[in-house]
């Protein structure tokens, strides 16, 4: 890198740490948008307890210490010849950390749009279903209901105490839910 060779120490160490890290950004870029990102590949070497709390992302992280870098280094390269060396020093830091902010205001709110659907037997409560298998009289034994939650469909396990059994197509009324996992229902 002769280019670099003719430059002031300070302007050529920006550049020595400008196109690593861009490079660097541009490739773990890529690899968010291919869905290959995972993890970071480093944990911090000290105790601290960085797992908890409200924030999901590690503060010294490879990915937090680029953005910190490219922000730093195109802000110096950018402003070398426009403001003294001590101020542009400050302000490279001041954009490296506004990067690093930035970075995780933009994943929390990405992660707002994240929606959990987790079946839980609770929202079944109250619905009607339909019997896909006989349910026998008096919880002498288990049959299956279909149930659509939220837009999916649910074969479970159910049991009556009508003194009747339940036949396959009958709609019922599920009313609680018996050893974690087997719905009570009734006939409607």
């Amino acid at each position: 890198m002769e280019l670099l060779d003719n430059l002031e120490p300070l302007l050529r160490v920006l550049w020595y740490v400008a196109i690593p890290t861009s490079v660097i950004f541009l490739i773990q870029t890529i690899m968010t948008f291919i869905g290959a990102d995972g993890a970071d590949g480093i944990d911090a070497d000290f105790d601290g307890d960085l797992d908890h709390g409200d924030s999901h992302f590690q503060v010294f992280s490879l990915r937090n210490l680029i953005n910190f870098l490219l922000g730093f280094s195109w802000t110096g390269i950018s402003f070398y010849n426009r403001i003294p060396h001590t101020l542009l020093i400050l302000v490279s830091v001041a954009v490296g950390c506004l990067f690093i902010y930035m970075f995780f205001v933009i994943i929390r709110e990405l992660q707002k749009l994240a929606e959990d659907n987790s079946f839980t037997y609770e929202e079944t409560i109250g619905k009607s279903a339909d019997v896909y298998l006989t349910i026998p009289a008096l919880k002498a034994g288990k049959g299956k209901i279909i149930i659509s939650v939220r837009g999916s469909v649910h074969e479970l396990d159910a049991m009556t105490n009508n003194a009747e059994k339940i036949s396959t197509g009958a709609v019922v009324k599920i009313v609680r839910i018996e050893h974690g996992n087997i719905l009570l229902v009734e006939n409607i």
